[in-house]
């Protein structure tokens, strides 16, 4: 429903949501957002084959794009409050035209999306706020690329400026790897996202996600996590979307949280306000922690996938509040989220040859898998016209686990994982690697 300002009652109501998205993050989204006793519908547009198995959720059939078409479907829904899950319709600055309708938005502007949709403005802003991060490049052709990588002394980080799916980072060991890299982006591989490309001097140290909800001034934070970039065992082969997750990160210790809140959100914050952006959604911090402290390599806009599946199942029904209070400009300071007694961890399946080219279609059979604590959040699938379940995408599902430690959560999630079956179907056996007792005994 279209919300009037001067209406202060329709501040309370959150009976019907939105989720705009159609991945394993918005299939998370929901589950943990109908646990909320106020909430009687989620609504996804487009959602998946996996949507309506989560309770109160159905799927809307109409394109974002149809500006005039959505804006009637969504007063016609009286919908309280439309959450935007992915950074393609950010960028495009659906949130900014939903909120000149009116509408409660829990996601940034097209001005707030930039953190994450140009790398290379990204790393200027950092630049401008002293936040830590790599020594960075920006070049807007081969020659010049050949001219930076050549006079370095190491191998650097080639990075598309756009958004590329996160597959436009690659991470050479040699100089050469490095220059056809920059050939390959420059030569059209991400289309008009590597018109320029960023590059940064190679940071050592392990990988962590750090989320923050934002009102525009105050901020709370999730469970930590960390993610599985790479496409193979012993994180080698290619970057990918995410092949898997775990929360929280128990490398961050409470001295690492307090300087990443001192040293990198709140002056993240400080800057936007400085740039007059009004950001009211998630800001993920992918950072890495060197020798020299916390350093920043990349901003999302949206909370991150496979994390959000990860993370969610330790939340509580008073999450979408969260996001609601975020959407109005509305946090108080004095939020807390309390978080079980668990960890949970994420193994995600996909389809054979991704991140490159992949087929689908495929029947999926699912067994009769432990369900206690456990979630499958699907990410690529749809059904046919006899209602089967097909694989539909390169990253095809996820099952996620929670229990008191994280063996017994991976134990649960590759127990389960082997009761589900497609062709093709393909998943890391080291997920959760750090924090793995019996997997680092059993090496």
């Amino acid at each position: 429903m279209s919300i009037n300002s001067k209406n202060p009652k329709n501040f309370s109501r959150l009976e019907n949501i939105l989720i705009i998205g159609n991945g394993g993050r918005e299939n998370s989204l929901a589950w943990v957002i109908q646990k909320n006793v106020l909430v009687k519908k989620v609504y996804l547009i487009p959602g998946n084959g996996g949507s309506e198995r989560i309770n109160k959720c159905e799927r809307i059939n109409i394109d974002i794009n149809n500006k005039d078409q959505l804006v009637e479907k969504l007063d016609l829904l009286k919908v309280d409050l439309i959450v935007i899950g992915p950074e393609i319709p950010l960028a495009n600055g659906l949130a900014d035209f939903l909120r000149q309708k009116n509408f409660k938005v829990f996601g940034p502007g097209k001005d707030g999306a930039k953190l994450e949709y140009s790398k290379s403005w990204a790393k200027e802003f950092m630049q401008g706020a002293n936040i830590p991060t790599a020594k960075f490049w920006k070049v807007n052709s081969l020659e010049k690329a050949k001219k930076v990588i050549l006079s370095s002394s190491i191998p650097l980080v080639v990075k598309a400026d756009g958004l590329a799916s996160g597959k436009g980072v690659f991470i050479p060991d040699t100089k050469d790897e490095c220059l056809k890299a920059a050939e390959l982006i420059f030569n059209g591989k991400f289309g008009k996202s590597g018109n320029v490309v960023v590059l940064e001097e190679k940071i050592q140290g392990p990988e962590v996600s750090v989320f923050a909800l934002c009102d525009g001034k105050k901020y709370i934070l999730l469970p930590t996590a960390q993610d599985h970039k790479r496409l193979n065992d012993n994180d080698k082969g290619p970057n990918t979307g995410g092949m898997g997750a775990y929360s929280p990160a128990p490398l961050l210790t409470e001295d690492h949280i307090d300087t990443i809140v001192k040293e990198i959100i709140e002056p993240t914050i400080n800057e936007l306000n400085k740039k007059n952006i009004d950001y009211r959604g998630v800001i993920y911090f992918g950072l890495m922690i060197t020798k020299s402290g916390p350093k920043v390599i990349e901003y999302n806009c949206r909370f991150g996938d496979p994390e959000c599946q990860t993370i969610m199942p330790l939340l509580d029904q008073n999450f979408v509040s969260l996001l609601e209070k975020c959407s109005m400009g509305k946090l108080t300071g004095e939020e807390k989220i309390d978080i079980p007694d668990k960890v949970s961890g994420c193994v995600i399946a996909t389809s054979k040859g991704y991140p490159q080219e992949y087929a689908t279609g495929f029947p999926i059979k699912i067994g009769k898998i432990d369900s206690t604590d456990c979630q499958i959040f699907d990410s690529g699938t749809c059904f046919n016209e006899n209602g089967e379940l097909l694989t539909d995408g390169g990253r095809v599902l996820s099952i996620v686990c929670q229990d008191k430690n994280f063996d017994l959560v991976f134990d649960k999630a590759y127990k389960n994982l082997n009761k589900i079956n497609f062709d093709g179907i393909y998943f890391r056996n080291d997920i959760g690697h750090q924090v793995r007792k019996s997997f680092s005994k059993g090496k």
